[in-house]
């Protein structure tokens, strides 16, 4: 295999290649064979970068993680507020305090403090 030839397959061979510094313009048939450089290949663009570029870059990735953890928050919250009102629903059944814990995942404390 000479020097500017890409591979066909993944594998070591494809890291090694972006390791020594393998033209960008194969960037793409890297990542194809071996989609974990795609990481790899960004974090080196992102270091490449100058100040300004890597604090927008950092600002940007922080905003997302904010998105994404404020995201799961608020589906937890929705979860636990449909177990509370399925719990009320089965206690307004006549369903007790054990059977309504076993069916909703809620604790019998959590269910003896819903207000009907």
């Amino acid at each position: 295999m000479d020097e500017y030839s890409v591979p066909s397959e993944g594998g070591l061979i494809n890291w090694l290649l972006f390791l020594k510094g393998a033209d960008t313009s194969q960037w793409e048939v890297l990542k194809m064979n071996e989609p974990g450089l795609q990481k790899a290949m960004d974090t080196l663009q992102y270091l490449s970068q100058d100040s300004e570029a890597r604090r927008l870059y950092e600002a940007r990735q922080k905003y997302l993680h904010d998105e994404a953890s404020m995201l799961g928050s608020a589906e937890m919250a929705g979860i636990k507020k449909g177990k509370i009102e399925v719990a009320q629903n089965l206690l307004v059944m006549g369903m007790d305090y054990a059977a309504v814990a076993k069916a909703t995942g809620l604790s019998e404390d959590e269910i003896k403090s819903i207000k009907l």
